[in-house]
């Protein structure tokens, strides 16, 4: 069950409309790396968890996503400003302002409508968690990109704000993965000499008998 608060995560405000941005600002609401995918693949991924703890914290983190889709959405409204003006925008920002009459749309920057092809659920604990910990490192990139390509001090205070929530999230994700790392599809790794031979490929004429490799599961701390 979720329960919505009509409040916002962090205040969003902007220091005067700017549509240009505002379609920069769509690939945090409806693109591979934004909030509705990391809210979606997190909600996806918790129904099969049988440990409770972190069946919790895939909801718990779903659901902040969806309010950080709300900061996103908000930010575009603003930005977007009140008024359609063709010759305010450019073909990429032809959506938002002709066919949505200004509304943040479940697209990205390019235009293109959101897809579930964008979520990864194996139904593999640690092959998903892997996923997480990618995906909030690619938003916390793609955030650092938004950031530099604004000089609005309000927009770049929310940006900043979910930047660090990403960060935040990233940690748990990687806690989380310390804690099952032994278990899944990690339970065998490392245990055959296939799993520590190094060959190296670069020279085919010159092939030296494959190495072996101190291979170690991944941790993070």
């Amino acid at each position: 069950m979720f329960l919505y608060e009509k409040k916002l995560f962090h205040p969003v405000e902007v220091e005067r409309p700017n549509p240009q941005y505002a379609v920069l600002m769509q690939e945090q609401l409806g693109g591979a790396n934004g909030e509705l995918k990391a809210a979606m693949q997190y909600i996806s991924q918790s129904f099969r968890i049988k440990d409770k703890e972190i069946k919790e914290l895939f909801l718990n983190v779903a659901a902040e996503e969806l309010g950080h889709m709300e900061m996103v959405a908000q930010t575009i409204n603003l930005l977007n400003g009140h008024e359609l003006d063709s010759e305010a925008v450019g073909a990429g920002e032809i959506e938002t302002h002709t066919m949505l009459g200004l509304s943040p749309g479940l697209m990205n920057s390019s235009g293109y409508s959101w897809t579930a092809d964008y979520v990864t659920v194996t139904g593999d604990l640690c092959a998903d968690l892997l996923a997480d910990i990618a995906s909030e490192q690619r938003a916390k990139v793609m955030y650092e990109y938004l950031y530099r390509q604004i000089k609005d001090k309000k927009v770049r205070a929310t940006i900043d704000f979910l930047l660090n929530r990403e960060e935040a999230h990233n940690q748990l994700f990687r806690d989380a993965f310390n804690k099952v790392m032994d278990s899944g599809s990690n339970r065998d790794f490392g245990t055959t000499k296939a799993a520590r031979m190094y060959f190296n490929m670069t020279s085919p004429e010159k092939a030296e008998k494959p190495k072996e490799i101190n291979v170690k599961a991944p941790s993070f701390k």
